[in-house]
């Protein structure tokens, strides 16, 4: 059975949330396997609004197994607010059909406190981060000084794990000038959380495999978007994961033989939030005008977006990168009723021609995009259900961005309900 890995192929925000519960009823299991609670999905089923941060989309489904991979960073406290706000709704949640890995990194209090104070600090200069630790908690990662889910199990070792952590973190804070971190208060917090957490904790590296031995349909969830990627987004002003397609076997424990189709979200605009390089970006009335219609203020911050035309270039970057083999197009109808649309067909810096976005920071801040003018549609592609429901430019238009990024349509969303959605290649079929 074939296995499906949902990316961004902005920077984010593309409407994952949607495609990944329509996909849902195809699978069997759901999984995150990178980022934190810093990236939201906005799930609408049956006129109620369901907003996840860090549970996979697949929660809200009956009879689905949901699964936070080690490549998430838990922030464990976030996650039992999040349980018990969809319980509200009437959503079950048990360690029957939720699974956390027990080498899943925790994001602590003092991760949030960090990520806000340099952010202050940077000023005018600042990445952008949401603020929730997730930076500083993949720094301890990766420092190998980070305390795991699994860690919960154990209290000596957790007292030494935090003795250790705040080794570190203690140095720091006294070198901003900032209070530090009592080790005794930590521990008994976690002491307290141990309980609430460990029932979801386990190998799901395993669990994941005998899924696959039972021929089971594995749907991979990422979130954020393929240019925030700590390697090839726009670096600095990016997350502190990998976000592409390849992570999402070291993520959760699977080889790469695991994902047999690369599903690529794409927004038939641009978007993006917070600091950082975006060559299509409107500042006047249309980009003001997209931002409206397309209701561009994000999940878990509530930011507005920044919106653009666009950017084929930056898209087909993507497809490469993530090995996308189809996308799905969404907010076709928030162009509905323009006169004319751009889209972006390659950069020139200096005079000079580029086909793909430099990875200099500087270069890409200069970037200027080059423009293809297309003609727009007057009439609604809102809740079209097939090829037939859709007006002839806006055809055009798709077909020509099949054409600029080298990748098919495979899903098109024309709505924020799941049902308003025009399959053309089934990414679960053999």
């Amino acid at each position: 059975m074939a296995n499906v890995v949902v990316v961004g192929s902005q920077w984010g925000d593309e409407g994952k949330g949607k495609i990944v519960d329509w996909l849902s009823e195809r699978a069997d299991v759901v999984v995150r396997f990178q980022g934190g609670h810093n990236a939201g999905h906005t799930l609408v089923i049956d006129g109620t609004v369901y907003k996840l941060s860090m549970l996979p989309s697949g929660v809200v489904r009956g009879g689905k197994l949901s699964i936070i991979g080690n490549g998430v960073v838990l922030d464990p406290w976030a996650l039992l607010n999040e349980i018990k706000n969809i319980r509200e709704q009437g959503v079950e949640i048990s360690p029957e059909n939720l699974g956390i890995a027990d080498n899943a990194p925790l994001i602590l209090p003092l991760h949030g406190n960090l990520d806000r104070a340099r952010e202050e600090a940077l000023g005018k200069a600042k990445i952008g981060t949401t603020g929730r630790g997730i930076g500083p908690a993949y720094e301890d990662k990766v420092a190998r000084r980070a305390i795991r889910a699994g860690d919960l199990a154990d209290l000596e070792i957790l007292a030494d794990k935090i003795e250790k952590t705040l080794f570190h973190h203690n140095a720091l804070l006294r070198g901003m000038g900032m209070p530090e971190i009592d080790g005794e208060d930590l521990l008994s917090q976690l002491k307290e959380l141990a309980p609430k957490i460990l029932p979801y904790v386990g190998p799901v590296w395993k669990i994941l495999n005998e899924a696959r031995r039972e021929g089971k349909r594995i749907l991979f969830e990422g979130a954020q978007g393929t240019m925030l990627d700590i390697d090839h987004g726009t670096y600095p002003f990016v997350t502190s994961s990998n976000v592409v397609a390849g992570q999402a076997a070291a993520g959760s424990g699977q080889g790469p033989g695991a994902i047999d189709y690369v599903l690529g979200i794409t927004k038939a605009y641009t978007t993006r939030v917070g600091s950082g390089p975006f060559p299509t970006e409107l500042t006047d009335d249309v980009g003001k005008g997209l931002g409206e219609r397309g209701r561009e203020f994000g999940t878990v911050t509530g930011r507005a977006r920044r919106c653009g035309w666009f950017d084929a270039v930056l898209v087909h970057q993507a497809v490469i990168v993530n090995g996308i083999t189809g996308i799905a197009l969404t907010k076709l109808d928030v162009l509905d009723g323009m006169d004319e649309l751009k889209v972006c067909v390659g950069y020139q810096i200096d005079g000079k021609k580029f086909d793909h976005l430099p990875a200099s920071s500087v270069q890409q801040m200069q970037v200027e995009p080059i423009y293809e003018v297309m003609e727009g549609w007057s009439e609604s592609t809102k809740g079209a259900r097939s090829w037939a429901d859709l007006p002839a430019t806006a055809v055009k238009y798709i077909r020509r961005i099949e054409e600029l990024i080298r990748a098919p349509v495979s899903l098109l969303s024309t709505s924020p309900e799941r049902e308003d959605t025009i399959l053309v290649q089934d990414p679960f079929a053999d």
